[in-house]
């Protein structure tokens, strides 16, 4: 049985890796970049970045009212760092002219993890995905503040000084994490993904 087809939103950021990781994972997967090729998916990757850059790439390449659209209809999406940030209803420390998608009811704040600690690596354990805790790489990362009634929490970091902040959501179709799991060959999440989509 051939797996579902997964797009990769394709304008900044770390779109090989996630397509390497969801073909891995069994998917079909492929970038886009165009309206026509999000019609052809079935479930969206925003892959990791920046926020502000993506935010305004989404304009230019005139998808954002597609992806709002397929989001209000359903369609599965999994953002992860930046992608995280442009699900969330809001943004803290964002820029003013930033807009994202607002599918996740959630408040996230951008590069949370301050300086000091910009670029980090801790366990996390992530509901539903079974096995040891996730080796999950945190770069420039965002984290959850506070979460609607509808939003599960899947993870948070279990040490250190970022220890108790969520770092792992999903409302529905719709998945993010702070984290950049295309980054570790650890492919349980994409294919979590994958599933997600397939049953939807």
């Amino acid at each position: 049985m051939s797996g579902p087809t997964i797009g990769v939103l394709a304008l900044q950021g770390d779109v090989r890796e996630h397509v390497t990781a969801l073909a891995a994972a069994g998917a079909d997967a492929r970038p886009v970049r165009r309206p026509a090729e999000l019609d052809a998916v079935d479930g969206l990757v925003i892959p990791g970045g920046e926020s502000t850059t993506i935010s305004k790439l989404t304009d230019i390449f005139e998808l954002r009212d597609p992806i709002d659209k397929r989001i209000a209809d359903g369609m599965p999406v999994y953002g992860s760092c930046a992608g995280m940030i442009m699900l969330a209803t809001e943004v803290l420390d964002g820029r003013p002219d930033q807009r994202g998608f607002a599918g996740i009811e959630m408040t996230v704040r951008r590069n949370a993890f301050g300086r000091q600690v910009d670029s980090f690596e801790a366990p996390v354990e992530i509901t539903g995905v079974p096995g040891e805790p996730f080796h999950a790489v945190f770069i420039r990362a965002p984290w959850v503040e506070r979460v609607g009634a509808g939003v599960e929490v899947l993870g948070t970091v279990t040490e250190g000084p970022a220890a108790g902040r969520i770092v792992a959501v999903r409302q529905g179709n719709l998945l993010a994490t702070s984290f950049h799991p295309e980054l570790t060959g650890d492919l349980r999440l994409h294919a979590y993904f994958v599933e997600l989509v397939r049953a939807a």
